[in-house]
């Protein structure tokens, strides 16, 4: 009996999914050629919503502060990635108000995230 409760726990343990960030409401735009990133250690994410909120990693987080967390994450861990996920209605000036602070901060490694088509 004891047998079949760990091989039920191993299971569980096995195909069970963790949801790692719930940011929700944000749709991400469609694209034709999508490539998948193969290793999903290094990577921060930074959502744009379309009513102008910025998530830094499921946290809500200002303009300003987008710089200064990202300069102290590449300076931690060179090999980051920006994994950046826009809302396809979030007003581009943001977008790129959030870009020009990726750059401010050296993290120059950036993963426009989209969905597939169709």
């Amino acid at each position: 009996m004891a047998d079949i409760a760990f091989l039920l726990l191993i299971f569980f343990m096995v195909t069970t999914v963790f949801v790692r960030y719930r940011v929700t409401g944000i749709v991400l735009p469609k694209a034709e050629k999508i490539e998948e990133l193969k290793k999903r250690r290094m990577i921060s994410y930074l959502w744009v919503s379309a009513d102008r909120r910025i998530y830094i990693d499921d946290k809500v987080a200002e303009l300003a502060q987008v710089a200064n967390v990202f300069y102290d994450r590449r300076v931690k861990e060179p090999r980051t990635i920006v994994s950046l996920k826009c809302d396809f209605r979030a007003p581009y000036g943001l977008v790129s108000r959030v870009l020009e602070q990726l750059r401010e901060a050296d993290a120059l490694r950036l993963n426009f995230a989209a969905d597939r088509k169709g």
